[in-house]
């Protein structure tokens, strides 16, 4: 295992271990709000904290891209960083306030704009997601592929749209025309485990909007590593400045495109 990838590892367990703490008291947290629907605690800072901790001790000349903290480290205007690592401390807040165990930790390092290595750690299920670019993804070292599911009627999918409640009327007709085809949609509150259950095979395919870098990149990689396919809803490469993501399994894939896309979903 490459040695960036075994630190990752360490900091999403550091991180992991706050937040079970945390989750025995919940009534103790701090809360406030971003925005509707947005929430933020302690916990989100202090898990933050300490992987930016244990990975800027390893490299301290690495740049990072964090939920809350930002950015640290600059590039020059128009290049790439050398080294940087994309921090979701706690993907699911709404869920992990309420008690709801659905929520997970992600860390991925992009050299020069490209992800290279990634970690998704669930703390409440006690598991650690994988990969490396071109040595395949992992869950707790078992290797991880998509499902083999060729019929979309018989599909289970995953979907998230901003907001808690329900898709504003753009996005409404596309997500029903994608529902009415398919065995079930599911929306979670966490894209990062929606989209690593994609790589895992829990889920035949997701579609989301208004994804942010640090929902993306670790999950993008599992993806691709387990043999998936990962585009914008148009079948573009333009998923990660739009944060509108299409991932799936290569046959539900090119049929998840032909429903967004469909006469019924305008």
């Amino acid at each position: 295992m490459h040695p960036m990838l075994n630190t990752a590892i360490k900091a999403a367990r550091r991180a992991g271990t706050i937040i079970n703490r945390a989750s025995i008291d919940l009534d103790r947290i701090q809360v406030s709000r971003k925005g509707p629907s947005d929430y933020v605690t302690e916990v989100d800072r202090a898990a933050e904290e300490a992987i930016i901790d244990v990975l800027q001790s390893a490299y301290p000349d690495h740049a990072f891209l964090a939920e809350e903290s930002g950015q640290h480290g600059h590039a020059k205007e128009g290049e790439h960083h050398e080294n940087e690592w994309v921090i979701d401390p706690l993907d699911g807040t709404t869920n992990f306030i309420h008690g709801f165990p659905t929520y997970a930790i992600s860390i991925a390092l992009r050299q020069r704009g490209q992800v290279m290595h990634a970690v998704i750690f669930d703390p409440a299920r006690n598991e650690m997601f994988t990969a490396s670019r071109g040595g395949g993804a992992f869950l707790n070292d078992r290797r991880m592929r998509v499902s083999t599911q060729t019929k979309f009627h018989d599909a289970l999918l995953g979907a998230r749209w901003p907001g808690s409640k329900l898709p504003d009327e753009l996005a409404a007709p596309r997500f029903a025309e994608l529902a009415r085809g398919c065995a079930g949609l599911r929306r979670t509150g966490s894209s990062v485990l929606d989209l690593v259950y994609v790589a895992v095979g829990r889920l035949d395919g997701f579609c989301g909007l208004g994804l942010k870098p640090w929902d993306l990149a670790a999950a993008s990689l599992m993806v691709l590593e387990a043999g998936g396919l990962i585009s914008d809803l148009e079948g573009e490469q333009t998923w990660g400045d739009t944060g509108n993501v299409l991932a799936a399994t290569p046959k539900i894939f090119t049929q998840m495109l032909a429903h967004l896309n469909g006469p019924g979903s305008k």
